[in-house]
């Protein structure tokens, strides 16, 4: 059975979003799922399914946490290779930015079309914004910023991906590399 890498948007955040890490692990064994683990309260999960492909677990698992929570929880599925080669992208383009303070992945619910990543990036060079680059590649979006800055300042920020190529849980660069090591 194949082993997936889930990871859940918008999770504790404010009072009537909470979604505890064991709640999180017993909803989604509940689905059938198996060797269920999860790692920070963030919203990362491990799981091994019959289920063969991203989209159906992403859809089982969305459908479940809606009605153990009452509330939407947009799930990113990725498969072990996914996950690996996204990890790598990290490690690549950190190495070739000199200047590196802080850096970020959207994990993309959806691969997006050439003509998508070529539409964010001509926007992004018109915008001009110094100080932070963003490079899409398969299903990560790979947010680096020059300064050890607040995320929450960046203007290539989740909502930004987000609203050019769709349905997006960003990352410290950090916990993907881990999640890697751990679960790739």
């Amino acid at each position: 059975m194949p082993t997936y890498v889930a990871f859940l948007r918008a999770i504790n955040l404010g009072a009537t979003r909470k979604f505890p890490r064991d709640a999180i692990r017993a909803v989604v064994e509940s689905t059938g799922a198996r060797d269920v683990e999860t790692y920070i309260n963030t919203g990362n999960v491990r799981l091994t399914t019959g289920l063969r492909s991203t989209t159906r677990v992403a859809t089982v698992l969305e459908e479940a946490f809606s009605a153990d929570r009452g509330f939407e929880v947009p799930t990113v599925v990725l498969t072990q290779a996914e996950l690996v080669a996204i990890a790598a992208d990290a490690d690549e383009l950190a190495a070739g930015h000199e200047r590196l303070g802080m850096q970020y992945v959207s994990l993309l619910k959806e691969a997006p079309t050439p003509a998508q990543v070529r539409e964010i990036e001509r926007a992004i060079e018109a915008a001009e914004l110094e100080g932070e680059r963003l490079v899409v590649r398969g299903r990560g979006a790979h947010l680096l910023m020059d300064e050890r800055d607040s995320y929450h300042r960046a203007r290539l920020s989740n909502d930004y991906v987000e609203k050019r190529l769709g349905v997006s849980t960003n990352r410290n660069a950090r916990v993907i590399r881990e999640l890697a090591t751990r679960w790739g």
